[in-house]
């Protein structure tokens, strides 16, 4: 007796099958890790990205099968970077713009006891909003110390109380949050980026676009001068060594009397100059 075909759900099949489509129609397929992203956040988000970013949210599973799926040279490598709660996402944009609106997109959240500290967090010198009481024996359990000043307490000296990497406890996500101090973003975490058989991850993608096309129009300006100094020649190099050599052409005529068409009339004045020097000298 043979076995019974394994059922398969076909609202499953339909998700795997629309996401293969997106794979196929879109150049940029990404990869986010939605965890720890509240519900209202998401569905903000999703409106302020719509028209640029396509949001597909599946099991790990069905994500993996779809790009197992799919025929597009190289997509199979996000396999490995799904992870979390993961989503796809899809866009037209190039993965740095992608990285950059997500980025933008982000906001800030109140750490959670458990959480891992994305940065080095800080509470800063100056007044707080509260008035003297436990705060002040709250802030020293934290090593921090603190006063009043105009009635409400101050903290003196600025201390960070989690470093980068390490894990909040709750007495400190409960002083964060009554400071206003919210540490933790919130939103879709790129994890990586495929664009023609490339992968890009996080931290190829985050980069500071202003200091990059700073350092670009700095390399592009010494190439030229170092260009134009050896006199190599090129199509954006010859309007330049053109008018240096004019320049240096004309300046050596100039200063040996050689006359041409432009500096007849500027030597025949300094002739002219020196002669009437002259004559007043021998008396003439």
């Amino acid at each position: 007796m043979s076995k019974p075909k394994a059922f398969v759900n076909v609202k499953k099949k339909d998700v795997v099958k629309e996401l293969v489509e997106l794979i196929e129609k879109y150049p940029i397929v990404g990869i986010v890790d939605m965890e720890n992203l509240p519900a209202p956040q998401l569905q903000k988000m999703k409106r302020n990205l719509q028209g640029k970013v396509l949001v597909r949210m599946a099991k790990g599973r069905l994500i993996k099968i779809a790009l197992e799926k799919s025929k597009k040279e190289g997509i199979k490598a996000l396999i490995e970077k799904v992870r979390g709660m993961p989503a796809l996402i899809f866009t037209e944009d190039n993965p740095f713009t992608l990285y950059k609106t997500l980025k933008a997109s982000k906001s800030s959240a109140p750490a959670k006891a458990g959480q891992t500290a994305p940065t080095d967090v800080l509470i800063p010198e100056g007044k707080t909003p509260f008035a003297p009481g436990p705060i002040i024996g709250e802030l020293g359990q934290l090593g921090i110390k603190s006063g009043v000043e105009d009635g409400k307490v101050a903290v003196k000296e600025a201390k960070i109380v989690v470093k980068e990497g390490e894990k909040f406890n709750s007495k400190v996500a409960e002083i964060l949050t009554r400071l206003n101090i919210f540490p933790m973003e919130v939103g879709l975490n790129i994890v990586a980026v495929f664009e023609d058989g490339t992968i890009f991850d996080r931290k190829t993608l985050d980069i500071d676009t202003d200091a990059y096309l700073s350092d670009l129009q700095r390399l592009h300006n010494e190439a030229m001068n170092l260009a134009v100094k050896v006199g190599y020649a090129c199509k954006d190099t010859i309007k330049v060594l053109i008018r240096k050599a004019y320049s240096d052409a004309s300046a050596l005529a100039d200063s040996q009397d050689i006359l041409t068409n432009e500096n007849v009339g500027k030597i025949l004045a300094k002739a002219e100059a020196q002669a009437n020097v002259l004559k007043k000298k021998v008396k003439i």
